[in-house]
């Protein structure tokens, strides 16, 4: 059988079964089965049990549950209220005004979290009330939210970064070095787009009172507890002190005591954040469980060994070939959700990767970012959705609003591909 008729198998199969809203999860495994059926004799059974138990049995995947159980247990406190007082006193005198604290806020969640729909809903849920009581555009408030959301897919602890990682089995320590620098670059980019609007639109930020250097250091010495635990978790294990499942464990302790130190931590929301972190852990789980078998289902058909062969023996330019993957995954991301479009794909693209030359560290900064323009692409885009249910807006009217943040990311991944130490430089010197 060729290997154009097993793709044009394997592709109606699965998206037959996605749209008919299978789970994302039971889908792949669905797909590898019948792949197995057709391709191969060997016992389907033995063959699943095996592969599911290597995919789940890898100690860096240990991280996964617990920063996603950091993140949960933060987002159940009041870290949005100290997030937004600690930083509107350094950002509203800002071309922009307090537009900025949506980027600043972002990050800085992102940097604990490592999701973007939390870093949405937990920034959101503060800042979008306080900016429209100070009578802030609708369209920005939305479209920065939007756009500075997705860094939770970018800045460490990432999870999809530890998702690629594990799939592509690279260091997930080296790769959050690499995207330490693109995630404040990209940071400050929102924010220059911020200022560039807020100077073009003088007459639509209201200017808040200044604030005096007393103000702004108790806004300062709020934020201290969140930036000890950034730096704890980010900085033992770029210091080498701890692996990424050591400092996640880090992270989960710091999250309790902070959470107590707020007064916040109840028997309540504690149960809840380890029922959340436990749902998002098994979805992922199904869907690397349905995903690595899917991988071997495919290498029967010797899809990827040929895919890398026409890849190697068509010699695109590196430009080409990104420009190719850039608007696949952006296609990709209008049915898919970010880590689904990941552990899907990377059987067939991480061989075309390879073949064509591209360090693994820096193809997972641009995925990151890649998969980010995804989020806020419809009809699928996931921070469109969380962005409806807060503002009460319309999915087209969030999507228009998103545009420039859209276009901003754009303009990243093409400077990242201009600058590849952008993300090189930092892995390469604390290696």
């Amino acid at each position: 059988m060729t290997e154009a008729l097993s793709i044009a198998i394997f592709l109606f199969a699965l998206f037959f079964l996605l749209g008919t809203s299978v789970w994302v999860g039971a889908s792949l495994l669905i797909t590898a089965i019948l792949g197995m059926f057709l391709f191969t004799s060997a016992p389907i059974g033995d063959a699943m049990a095996l592969t599911i138990w290597g995919e789940q049995s890898s100690w860096t995947l240990t991280a996964l549950p617990l920063f996603i159980w950091m993140g949960e247990i933060l987002f159940r406190t009041n870290l949005s209220e100290t997030l937004f007082r600690g930083i509107a006193p350094f950002m509203r005198r800002l071309p922009g005004g307090l537009l900025h604290v949506n980027v600043g806020a972002s990050a800085i969640f992102a940097a604990i979290s490592g999701s973007s729909a939390a870093t949405v809903a937990t920034v959101g849920k503060m800042a979008i009330p306080e900016l429209r009581k100070r009578g802030y555009p609708e369209t920005q408030i939305v479209g920065s939210l939007a756009g500075a959301g997705t860094l939770g897919l970018l800045i460490p602890p990432s999870i999809s970064m530890i998702i690629y990682g594990v799939t592509v089995n690279e260091s997930i320590a080296r790769l959050f070095m690499a995207a330490m620098i693109p995630g404040v670059a990209l940071a400050l980019m929102f924010m220059g787009y911020i200022a560039f609007w807020g100077l073009r639109n003088p007459s639509l930020v209201k200017q808040d009172p200044s604030t005096s250097w007393s103000e702004k250091m108790d806004a300062f010495l709020g934020l201290l507890p969140v930036i000890a635990l950034i730096l704890s978790v980010i900085g033992s294990i770029y210091g080498g002190i701890a692996t990424a499942t050591e400092a996640a464990a880090l992270g989960v302790l710091g999250s309790l005591i902070l959470a107590a130190f707020q007064r916040t931590l109840s028997i309540k929301t504690f149960r809840e954040s380890v029922l959340g972190s436990v749902r998002t852990t098994t979805m992922i789980m199904f869907i690397l469980m349905g995903s690595g078998f899917l991988s071997l289902a495919m290498g029967f058909t010797g899809i990827p060994k040929a895919l890398a062969e026409g890849i190697a023996a068509w010699q695109p330019s590196p430009l080409s070939l990104i420009i190719i993957l850039t608007l696949f995954y952006i296609l990709l991301g209008c049915f898919l959700d970010g880590i689904s479009s990941i552990v899907l794909t990377m059987a067939v693209i991480e061989p075309m990767v390879r073949a064509a030359g591209f360090d693994m560290l820096w193809f997972g900064v641009y995925l990151m970012i890649v998969v980010e323009m995804a989020q806020i692409t419809p009809p699928i885009g996931f921070n469109l959705f969380v962005l409806q249910g807060m503002t009460g807006h319309d999915i087209g009217f969030i999507a228009k609003a998103s545009i420039p943040s859209f276009c901003v990311m754009c303009l990243f991944v093409m400077l990242l591909v201009m600058f590849p130490d952008l993300a090189l430089w930092l892995p390469e010197v604390l290696k």
